[in-house]
């Protein structure tokens, strides 16, 4: 229900139950951009001549990464005395209780990219810093889907507000309308997605390798810094820190932004992928 002044915000998180099954719009948005970034992926790897059999093990291995990585980024980076106590350390294993942070499945997602470029990369002619470039593309929507399942579960909101599209979340016993963060972040993943992909799409020759991930890198958490300090704290510790957890664990990820903006235009290795063969077998002058 919409006012002058406010969104009334009251919609249930819970599409269905089917007995034991219950399936959540947060679960739903957050497994949409695994089946999005697989497409995604399927033409850069047909664009830039690689195997698109090597697509199954970085859907897998990016899966585990983004779980594992966010659900422990929150237990440690937000919760540490409560999950690695004795009574609770067993919930860690419990995502669906909730708990993932943003950050540590940034993480997840590099480590994963890591082991998939080690184990795949050489004989294929990609590093990491060639499948980073290409994952955050795919990472900006997944990230719009998240914050949007953030709206769906009424949470992550901000502070008080009077402009007019304030929600009022009913479900967390609101009654004064507050910033929906969700969808300032949502929106801000879904543009610089595009501008991303349109990069790929029509600059990618003009591009060096690590520019892609450098630039994600600065908008996201440049825009997730300053978002935060409209944002309710999530966590007690946090309701007297001049930044909080969230700002605090963005500025590393702003700062390696800049760092490899400087480095890819430094090194100057082309973002696109070129093959061995083609680098060793460049045609003769003819004298």
């Amino acid at each position: 229900m919409i006012d002058f002044l406010s969104v009334t915000w009251n919609v249930d998180p819970i599409i269905f139950k089917l007995g034991p099954l219950t399936l959540r719009w947060y679960s739903l948005l957050f497994v949409a951009g695994f089946p999005l970034g697989y497409w995604l992926f399927e033409r850069f790897y047909k664009r830039e001549g690689v195997d698109t059999k090597l697509l199954e093990p970085l859907l897998y291995a990016l899966l585990i990464g983004t779980i594992v990585g966010a659900r422990l980024g929150h237990c440690f980076f937000y919760e540490p005395s409560y999950y690695l106590s004795a009574d609770h350390w067993v919930e860690i294993f419990k995502p669906w209780k909730g708990g993932l942070a943003s950050h540590g499945g940034a993480i997840g997602v590099f480590l994963a990219a890591l082991w998939y470029s080690h184990r795949y990369g050489r004989k294929n002619d990609f590093d990491v810093l060639w499948v980073c470039d290409r994952i955050i593309i795919c990472v900006s929507f997944a990230a719009c889907f998240i914050r949007l399942g953030n709206l769906f579960n009424s949470e992550i909101y901000g502070d008080v507000t009077d402009l007019p599209w304030g929600f009022i979340f009913v479900r967390r016993g609101e009654t004064l309308p507050k910033h929906p963060t969700q969808i300032y972040e949502a929106l801000t993943y879904l543009l610089l997605g595009f501008y991303l992909l349109w990069n790929y799409k029509h600059k990618l020759e003009k591009r060096y390798r690590g520019w892609f991930l450098g630039v994600f890198f600065i908008i996201c958490f440049g825009m997730r810094f300053l978002i935060e300090f409209i944002k309710e704290p999530q966590v007690e510790f946090e309701e007297n820190m001049v930044l909080d957890m969230g700002q605090w664990l963005s500025i590393p990820f702003i700062i390696a932004g800049i760092l490899l903006v400087i480095f890819a235009y430094q090194r100057k290795v082309p973002a696109m992928r070129v093959p061995t063969e083609k680098v060793h077998h460049t045609p003769k002058k003819v004298r």
